[in-house]
């Protein structure tokens, strides 16, 4: 038996390749494991391409709508300063999603899979509820972010708003029927829109470039000055999503790559590269709300904008630019519709992992969208828009609190031997992983505590 393609039929009372022997064998995303053709000849710029695509979808929950307020505060109060720690949180996601990707292709499991086959069932059932309660948490945020930019657009109610995002469970199951890969062109051309956006923001912000580079470089000030560290936590609660760790783990086996030894390497090589460069988009797109924020509201004496309304309302004006506001909420819309649907699809992959669980995919789906627009609905009836922002300030805490308990299995998995064999991180990059994971759980930590007892 090879530990680093475990026999998944085994039936011995044993464990097989450090993982229980009673562990389900279902493929993660059955319906479209292994459908996308790897090219085994030609330019390796073929091959590449072929791979390119799970890593935009990870992207998105990077730059979803929980990202926005934080990235609004940070740059309209302290001007460029926390570009530092939006770079810090972007390579830590670098980092972490590679490592997603390296357990999905060599293990044939996602994370929630791998969980499942690893723990007791009593752990396996409280992960699974924390899990759950990020993704909703993570979906309420992205909701709301929806049915706000619908608002801002088109003046439709934020009810009407959130009962219209939760249509994308049906645009999912469109995409997926038609292939993988049109899910993935659909997340991409709505990337391109986000990104055109705030390049013209920032085009008409014209900000100076020296101040910008310095904003990358980490400054004393941010762990000396108590409201600046706390908005850095924020910035890196709201980058680091748990759910993409699970996503991720999954899509990556969307590829047909030889399951041996070389396929696997191979597919570790372009699928690292490929979330890569997609996650510099994402460190782009954050860096530019925050650049937009400062060039804009901090330069003008505005430095209390931290709500998506108000940052909608002063942009044309201050920019002198008509359209600025207009781009700036068609990119919410998008961000919001992206996120919505990769959450979607993370949240039918714990559902799977976690309970193996045997219902179609429409109604895993649907199922999915009804736990998470329930609140919405209920608090935007009874509170109105105040009581939707309030909620997303929530979601953002219960995604701090989950984040550990999906990061820390992710971190042992990858550097077990049984589990993955030659491909198990080496021992310094073990220790870069256990602490980066050690200093999110201390910044969450923080934060939970400032915001409960603050």
């Amino acid at each position: 038996m090879d530990a680093r393609s475990p026999d998944l039929t085994q039936t011995s009372s044993q464990d097989v390749a450090g993982w229980r022997a009673d562990a389900p064998t279902t493929k993660s995303l059955a319906e479209v494991n292994s459908t996308v053709a790897i090219p085994v000849a030609g330019h390796w710029l073929r091959r590449l391409l072929a791979f390119v695509g799970p890593g935009y979808l990870v992207s998105v929950g990077y730059m979803d709508p929980g990202n926005w307020a934080t990235d609004l505060a940070g740059g309209s109060k302290f001007g460029y300063t926390l570009l530092s720690v939006i770079l810090l949180s972007n390579l830590m996601a670098i980092l972490l999603q590679s490592l997603a990707a390296r357990l999905g292709i060599v293990t044939d499991r996602d994370l929630a899979q791998a969980c499942r086959a690893t723990y007791s069932p009593v752990v396996n059932f409280l992960l699974w509820l924390a899990c759950e309660a990020a993704i909703i948490a993570c979906d309420l945020a992205e909701v709301i972010g929806t049915a706000i930019a619908l608002k801002l657009l088109f003046g439709i109610p934020l009810i009407g708003g959130a009962l219209l995002a939760a249509l994308d469970a049906f645009l999912l199951l469109l995409l997926m029927n038609r292939g993988f890969r049109f899910l993935e062109a659909f997340v991409i051309a709505l990337l391109a829109v986000i990104a055109v956006c705030f390049v013209v923001q920032i085009a008409a912000a014209a900000p100076p470039v020296a101040e910008v580079l310095r904003g990358f470089v980490p400054k004393s000030e941010i762990f000396t000055n108590s409201d600046m560290l706390y908005i850095a936590i924020g910035i890196i609660g709201a980058t680091v999503m748990p759910h993409n760790l699970y996503l991720h783990s999954s899509i990556v086996q969307t590829r047909a790559y030889e399951r041996n030894d070389s396929g696997r390497r191979e597919a570790i090589k372009w699928a690292t590269t490929d979330s890569t460069v997609a996650l510099m988009l994402a460190l782009f797109i954050n860096a530019a709300i925050l650049v937009v924020a400062a060039a804009t509201f901090h330069r003008s004496g505005h430095s209390d904008v931290a709500e998506i309304g108000q940052a909608f309302e002063l942009l044309s004006p201050l920019l002198g630019l008509g359209i600025a506001s207009t781009l700036f909420a068609v990119a919410l819309l998008a961000s919001g519709l992206n996120s919505t649907v990769t959450a979607t699809l993370a949240g039918q992959i714990v559902m799977e992992g976690f309970l193996d669980l045997r219902l179609p995919s429409w109604a895993r789906r649907l199922l999915t969208r009804g736990i998470a627009i329930v609140p919405v609905i209920i608090v935007t009836a009874i509170y109105g828009e105040r009581g939707t922002a309030d909620l997303l300030v929530f979601s953002q805490v219960v995604l701090s609190m989950q984040l550990p308990f999906a990061v820390i299995p992710l971190v042992r998995f990858v550097s077990d031997r049984r589990k993955m064999g030659q491909f198990a991180i080496p021992v310094s990059v073990a220790a870069i992983a256990w602490i980066v994971a050690g200093v999110i759980v201390v910044l969450n930590v923080k934060l939970l505590a400032d915001t409960f007892f603050g």
